[in-house]
């Protein structure tokens, strides 16, 4: 078993995919409000941070 290898998904399955990471997100979140609004100002800094990477990586290959 090779967890490295390529896969290929449709654009609905990735749409499904980040409907549950959103989910769990929400409630990992909600549940855990407290530890993680302690640290919110750095969360939002790496969302930023990560947004801006991914966006220059596909902007770079079109």
């Amino acid at each position: 078993m090779n967890p490295f290898k390529s896969y290929s998904f449709t654009w609905w399955q990735i749409g499904i995919l980040k409907l549950a990471l959103l989910a769990i997100g929400c409630a990992i979140g909600a549940y855990w409000h407290e530890f993680f609004g302690g640290i919110l100002t750095i969360l939002i800094v790496i969302a930023v941070i990560s947004t801006i990477y991914m966006m220059y990586v596909t902007f770079r290959q079109q």
